[in-house]
């Protein structure tokens, strides 16, 4: 899996405005303050995680295209500052996406296959109702389409469009680095490529 594979669309905002911000606490003449950088501003940036000093970092906002599972959703939504701006809908397209690429490897093809069937006996009953509806057929319907949407397999994927800052990502970064989904080991990889990771993965390389 590569970070292309969950990634696109990356933009990065506020980042200047938020360095000068940093040096807010400690100024008298604001006039004087600028963009660059200053050791106090690497210093607050890399305090451990949940300490306060980094609030400026909230100012620093990442918007991109991320590509999750079913599974890393769930755990995603845990976070209050990482936001939707939009997303695909298993609820309104799941009969409609394209089964044989929406899986990932890990899911057994035995089950990639029964959903498969299931949607193909959803569509062909729609197809039909359409010319010979009965309430019966309207129940049996939405009878279907609840067993799809929760027979689907924690490995399908969907793309959301979503907001953030740097501050999250540090959280994000300390708590999922190393976790088991390969999902959160590339999403990790991305923070890593972000100007001045280091505000995100608490990192100083020596240039």
């Amino acid at each position: 899996m590569k970070i292309s594979d969950i990634i696109q669309r990356v933009e990065v905002y506020g980042f200047d405005e938020s360095i000068r911000g940093s040096k807010f606490p400690m100024a008298v003449e604001l006039s004087t303050l600028t963009t660059d950088f200053a050791k106090s501003t690497v210093k607050l940036a890399t305090c451990p995680v949940g300490e306060g000093h980094d609030n400026f970092l909230n100012g620093i906002v990442v918007q991109f295209d991320l590509t999750f599972t079913n599974k890393a959703w769930v755990e995603a939504e845990r976070y209050h500052f990482l936001d939707f701006v939009s997303s695909q809908s298993t609820m309104h397209r799941i009969t409609r996406f394209n089964l044989d690429e929406a899986y990932i490897e890990y899911v057994d093809a035995r089950m990639v296959a029964i959903m498969k069937e299931k949607v193909a006996q959803y569509n062909q009953l729609l197809e039909k109702s359409k010319t010979d509806s009965t309430e019966a057929q309207k129940e049996e319907l939405r009878r279907r389409y609840l067993e799809i949407l929760y027979s689907n397999p924690a490995g399908f994927r969907l793309t959301a469009r979503m907001t953030t800052n740097y501050r999250q990502l540090k959280t994000i970064y300390a708590q999922r680095k190393n976790h088991r989904l390969p999902e959160w080991r590339v999403f990790c990889q991305w923070c890593e490529t972000l100007p001045h990771s280091e505000f995100i993965t608490r990192i100083i390389t020596e240039e």
